[in-house]
């Protein structure tokens, strides 16, 4: 089991991507455009800038819903490698069963 602060804080990280996601895609858009003034680009880049950084999408890590568990993390099922095989071992994951041969 993780850290619970490691798992709170990622949660608060989650929380502030939503909450400045579309501030930053709205300043993000206007620094990377070329048409736009020079000085307008650069107060862009500083309000960019002035924002938390745990707003920042690449801060958050994916983290397993069971355990906390950040490493050996399956994307499509939201679960370490660890939990996966304990619920799949006990049966908790329709359509999974051990494998033998």
């Amino acid at each position: 089991m993780a850290k619970k602060s490691a798992i709170e804080k990622n949660k608060h990280r989650r929380k502030l991507v939503k909450r400045y996601s579309a501030k930053r895609e709205k300043l993000k858009t206007i620094v990377s455009d070329s048409t736009q003034p020079a000085d307008a680009r650069f107060d862009a880049q500083l309000k960019l800038a002035k924002l938390p950084r745990n707003s920042a999408p690449s801060r958050v890590r994916n983290r397993c819903t069971v355990s906390g568990r950040s490493r050996g993390y399956y994307r499509k099922l939201g679960l370490s490698r660890i939990a996966l095989r304990e619920l799949a071992s006990s049966g908790q994951i329709p359509g999974m069963v051990k494998s033998s041969w």
